[in-house]
């Protein structure tokens, strides 16, 4: 009889697990993969998703060209990534995002202000101290806001990173908008704090490195603190576009010294004294990674305590041939220091069972749900650009499957900055970048529960009370 009452144990769990799932944490990852292009749309529509759900809603709320035309010249455009105000006085209420452009500025949304017109500020002016590229954008644990410039170079003054401490009062044009010179010049793209406090930030270069900044007093972050490259293995790699996934265990070494200042032999120092991270990284002592076009960066945090770093390098490829797939995403566990290949062109695509191949290129953006799930944001025109939901159930940083969760329609656009809403885990934002129409928009996207039949409930109720009764008997 115990053999019986097992058999029929597991086949009414199996009966079970569908209705239990309805109870997931968000209704983001339940939704059918998609598969195929979509038609490029000029103008782009103010819904210009294709969506995997019926249960999926999306709107428009915010847009550039309302922006310039209540205040002209207010908004030069090109939205990057999204991050809220996580910590403090109405947490959640607000989005900052900076100005991918030559006269770069930084704008903050107010998901509580009802009124469209009203809603969105620009807090630092296009161009300020010569920001360009912004591109950046992350809230800090002490409660400010933090961009950098997507540009660096042989006799640049650009790859900067700057704070916003009054993000969530400045008036128009009013945020006190400071550099903060102790970390490297790069060219910035995803920042991530780790549960230590530990800053990581990328070099967006065709052999760019991965780094890590370690305050020396979380109460005066950037007032010193040294930072590192990442050395995978012997180090020295360069990904290309023609070469295998560069993984195993790394170490990661010293650029600066200990208070972010020149460590002798290693440090190239710039005339103003600040560090050039990128050479430094190549320096012979250091033999930093060397990614292609590293880009953004997400942290998950498992059960244990241990945290996964996500980073993508979008132009990274195993042949130089595009048609079958580009680009990859790499997990890189903080504790055990291993990098592993998370995700790329051959990973199965969830809808056919196969390779998901040409499907997949230039993955850029990552995300986080409020369940752990990472989703990849490919830097595609709209008609074949795509989001792409990762499966990965038992969390050891491999992906088993990806799935096309939405697709842009936006011709001559990309998506970026994906951010899912800490307080409310069926909402998220995304904007739609560069447009051929010129009309940059930040768009919310709300997953509403699927609805379940009362009868199924119920038979899933009486199942889960008679294991609960067999349980309790054993």
């Amino acid at each position: 009889m115990k053999k019986n009452v097992a058999a029929i144990s597991a086949v009414l769990v199996s009966m079970v697990v569908p209705f239990a799932a309805h109870a997931a944490d968000t209704e983001f990852d339940n939704f059918t993969p998609m598969t195929g292009d979509t038609t490029p749309l000029n103008p782009g529509s103010a819904t210009p998703y294709k969506l995997s759900s019926p249960n999926f809603s999306q709107e428009t709320i915010a847009d550039r060209a309302t922006q310039n035309t209540l205040v002209p010249g207010s908004n030069s455009g090109n939205w990057d990534m999204i991050a809220a105000n996580e910590t403090g006085p109405d947490a959640g209420r607000y989005l900052f995002m900076p100005f991918e452009t030559s006269a770069a500025g930084v704008q903050r949304i107010d998901l509580w202000d009802n009124n469209y017109n009203t809603r969105t500020t620009t807090i630092v002016a296009p161009g300020t101290q010569g920001f360009v590229s912004g591109d950046a954008s992350l809230w800090t644990p002490w409660g400010t806001y933090l961009t950098a410039e997507e540009s660096w170079g042989s006799s640049s003054s650009k790859g900067r990173l700057f704070e916003i401490d009054n993000a969530t009062t400045a008036t128009a044009n009013n945020a006190n908008f400071v550099q903060q010179s102790i970390i490297p010049r790069v060219s910035h793209e995803g920042l991530a704090f780790d549960n230590d406090n530990s800053l990581y930030f990328v070099d967006e270069l065709n052999g760019g490195s991965i780094y890590k900044y370690v305050s020396n007093d979380i109460n005066n972050f950037f007032a010193a603190g040294q930072t590192f490259a990442l050395k995978v293995g012997n180090g020295g790699q360069f990904e290309g576009n023609n070469g295998s996934a560069i993984t195993g265990f790394a170490t990661w070494e010293a650029i600066t010294n200990a208070n972010g200042g020149e460590l002798l032999g290693t440090s190239t120092v710039l005339a103003d004294g600040t560090i050039d991270g990128r050479v430094s990284a190549d320096n012979a002592n250091v033999m930093g990674t060397g990614y292609n076009r590293p880009e953004d960066l997400e942290i998950q945090t498992l059960s244990s305590g241990d945290q996964f770093l996500y980073f993508a390098t979008t132009d990274s490829d195993d042949n130089n041939d595009r048609a079958d797939g580009r680009g990859r995403v790499y997990s890189f566990n903080l504790t055990s220091l291993e990098v592993k290949l998370f995700a790329d062109s051959h990973t199965t695509d969830a809808a056919t069972g196969s390779e998901v191949g040409g499907a997949w290129s230039n993955p850029d953006n990552l995300a986080i749900d409020s369940e752990g799930n990472i989703y990849v944001v490919e830097d595609q025109d709209g008609g074949v650009e795509d989001v792409w939901f990762a499966m990965d159930a038992d969390r050891d940083g491999v992906a088993e499957s990806v799935s096309k969760w939405i697709s842009l329609t936006t011709a001559g656009a990309e998506s970026t900055g994906l951010y899912f809403d800490k307080f409310d885990s069926n909402k998220a934002y995304i904007n739609v970048q560069h447009p051929a129409d010129g009309i940059d928009r930040t768009i919310e996207l709300t997953a509403a529960p699927v609805p379940v039949p009362g009868a199924a409930w119920l038979f899933g109720s009486a199942i889960m009370g008679f294991l609960g009764f067999k349980r309790r008997k054993a």
